[in-house]
């Protein structure tokens, strides 16, 4: 019996974490790979499979389904993601010779207890092989047809043609189902982004390139591991996208201030905001959860930011023993992470229209808290990983509603020029980063 390729085993086994356990994508991945040490090129293809057939995961099963004799919500969980996963080799993979796609699936789905298993996989894959450019018939209902070829869900689709019209939604979801660039943050307080740029070229054969909003950010289209880069491991970066990164810059951290992040868990915003303050002043770092507070930590230590207090417990209790004595506070929201769909695509087929009021009631509680902290002639920003009005303008109006002492305060010149009403909306189709959006408000008395 031939042995299946260690990184389609590998993707399989994550998939297969995913749909019947729920587990994240991108932590279930990280797991495996750090156990299964894979060369570098296995690693990649693992990856690329993973989030390559979650990222399709509609339209995978909307081509395979004439040609399978059972319902695909019937079948077994393993051959329900070997059959997607082979499919977006087929569709989506042009070097990845077909055959060997399919024979590593039917490997893969031999099972003792489950007979007939193996040769199902291996009719549905013959069949689809035969045809694979073919599409079904699209659904009557054009939102449902998009969604469907776009593979996003039907009511998230009928949300972005109702706001940015139906061109820019099917450009939007396109670029929510494109690969994303890896982007670095250079740790400001080891080097420059010039000489992190060179560094990653001697030491590892990487082309990085500077972009185009963040002045301390690098773009690298072929990355393979970053986790095992000796400039990673000393300190000399962080992972971060770029969208994420204007976040801090719109809070403007300054030497010698104070600075509370309500919502600090993983620590990535957190350093970044140390090193636009020179390692000078005060960082607390809160968060709800513990052991996500242990990971602030380990960060601040790899990067040698020092200048960190990680403070345990959710804002709304940590907040009334710091006091109204910080210059600035970053509330980045607890959201439903619909504008990272690309780096996360998992979270489209988890989330639910209905979510949304429940994630803005728990954005409310948070700010509301973190507002507390804020001194006279302080900045405060609420920022989100989300493009839904919910979870953004309707609670930036509440807070101005609740908060007659805080006004919006837009800075006069910014990377991605913000809107009218003083907000900062990055948008993957149109800037080519991940989707946030964030607004900064001053306290005046």
């Amino acid at each position: 019996m031939s042995q299946p390729s260690p990184a389609r085993a590998l993707a399989a086994r994550v998939l297969e974490r995913v749909a019947r356990d729920g587990a994240f994508a991108d932590i279930a991945l990280e797991h495996e790979l750090l156990r299964g040490e894979l060369p570098a090129r296995d690693a990649a293809l693992a990856t690329e499979l993973v989030y390559g057939t979650l990222r399709w995961q509609r339209y995978l099963d909307w081509i395979l389904a004439p040609h399978a004799s059972r319902p695909l919500e019937s079948l077994d969980v393993r051959v329900l993601v070997l059959l997607r996963m082979t499919a977006y080799q087929s569709r989506f993979l042009q070097r990845v010779p077909v055959f060997a796609a399919v024979n590593d699936a039917v490997t893969l789905a031999r099972a003792r207890d489950k007979p007939g298993r193996e040769a199902f996989v291996n009719a549905v894959l013959r069949a689809f092989a035969r045809t694979p450019v073919r599409e079904p018939t699209p659904p009557h209902d054009p939102v449902d047809a998009l969604a469907i070829r776009w593979s996003h869900p039907t009511w998230l689709c009928a949300r972005w043609i109702a706001r940015y019209g139906r061109d820019d939604a099917i450009a939007l979801m396109r670029a929510m189902n494109e690969r994303p660039s890896l982007t670095i943050r250079t740790n400001t307080l080891a080097q420059s982004r010039s000489a992190l740029a060179t560094r990653l070229q001697i030491e590892e054969g990487l082309d990085a390139a500077p972009t185009l909003y963040a002045p301390e950010a690098l773009r690298l289209d072929h990355a393979g591991a970053p986790g095992r880069w000796r400039a990673f491991q000393d300190g000399a970066l962080a992972i971060q996208d770029e969208a994420s990164m204007l976040v801090a810059r719109l809070l403007e951290p300054r030497p010698g201030d104070t600075i509370a992040d309500a919502c600090a868990a993983p620590g990535t915003k957190t350093t970044h905001l140390a090193e636009l303050m020179e390692n000078r002043g005060t960082v607390l770092a809160m968060d709800a959860h513990p052991a996500r507070l242990e990971r602030v930590a380990e960060a601040c230590t790899r990067l040698g930011v020092r200048i960190v207090e990680t403070l345990d417990g959710p804002v709304e209790e940590v907040a009334p023993r710091v006091g109204a004595r910080c210059d600035g506070v970053l509330v980045d929201a607890p959201c439903s992470n619909l504008g990272v769909l690309r780096r996360n695509p998992d979270v489209k087929w988890r989330r639910r229209e209905d979510d949304l009021p429940v994630q803005a009631e728990r954005q409310r509680s948070v700010l509301g808290a973190a507002t507390t902290m804020v001194r006279p002639g302080g900045r405060l920003v609420y920022a989100t990983c989300s493009l839904e009005p919910e979870e953004n303008d309707a609670v930036m109006q509440w807070f101005l509603g609740q908060c007659p002492e805080f006004r919006v305060d837009a800075p006069p010149t910014f990377p991605i020029p913000l809107d009218a009403d003083g907000v900062l909306r990055c948008l993957p189709h149109r800037h080519g980063i991940d989707g946030f959006t964030a607004i900064r408000f001053r306290r005046e008395r």
